[in-house]
């Protein structure tokens, strides 16, 4: 039994969502059948079911890259191996509305957890495979996705650099959010798979503005619904490649 996640090891699927809020966690077991909780201990909200047949777990991580790390960590020791965050953002393209929905190819490493493990020139990227599923699983779905590179920090109200943030606008960045860095790092330095999708939801102009709440909530559907369509074609190109 892990030190914070207080479950066993026959309770944690191999596909494992880790959105940050324990609500969206609920969100997403809406969608499994025979969900049960397996574990409520130290922030971490944790369901395992099945979706068409595949057992999946999802645990809800909360904020930022110590307490995300712990929670991949040991979901990976519980023999998760791949991982995909749901979670929320802002954005520096005035062309993703608010509700738009996010899958960074990569992100800009401001964090310093991922830092403990490898150093910051490495890069933090998703593996291929989650990031080919989330991207073919958003038209599938008739869903409009926005691609590109991301940025995760640990300080939420941390003052910016202004010059610095002009310029990874003018570099294309879209997402701001706190986990992902950490999870791409610990996930390469563990030999698993991971992924993220986010919807964006206003933070860029204002700190969640209520204006924007139904759009958001319709974006962070949209991208439970791709992430779970992703978990299900990986989990099957597993069973091929297992033949």
């Amino acid at each position: 039994m892990e030190f914070h996640i207080r479950c066993e090891a026959k309770d944690i699927a191999r596909y494992a969502f880790v959105p940050g809020d324990h609500e969206r966690a609920k969100k997403i077991v809406d969608h499994f059948d025979n969900a049960r909780l397996v574990s409520d201990s130290r922030g971490y909200l944790v369901y395992t079911g099945t979706v068409d047949g595949i057992p999946m777990t999802v645990s809800s991580t909360g904020m930022g890259g110590p307490q995300a790390a712990i929670c991949i960590e040991e979901l990976g020791h519980m023999g998760a191996n791949t991982f995909i965050r749901v979670g929320s953002c802002g954005t520096l393209q005035d062309r993703v509305p608010c509700g738009g929905v996010i899958i960074p190819t990569g992100v800009y490493r401001a964090g310093a957890t991922g830092n403990l493990y490898l150093p910051p020139a490495f890069p933090a990227a998703p593996h291929f495979q989650v990031l080919a599923a989330l991207a073919e699983a958003a038209p599938k779905l008739g869903i409009k996705v926005h691609v590109g590179i991301g940025w995760s920090g640990d300080a939420f109200y941390a003052l910016p650099d202004p010059q610095l943030i002009a310029k990874l606008k003018e570099a294309g960045v879209l997402s701001l959010e706190m986990e992902s860095d950490t999870l791409f790092i610990v996930a390469s330095f563990r030999g698993w798979r991971a992924g993220s999708i986010l919807a964006n939801d206003g933070t860029s102009t204002e700190i969640k503005p209520a204006w924007g709440e139904e759009l958001f909530r319709r974006g962070e559907e949209q991208a439970i619904r791709i992430a779970i369509e992703a978990m299900k074609s990986i989990a099957r190109a597993d069973a091929q490649a297992s033949k």
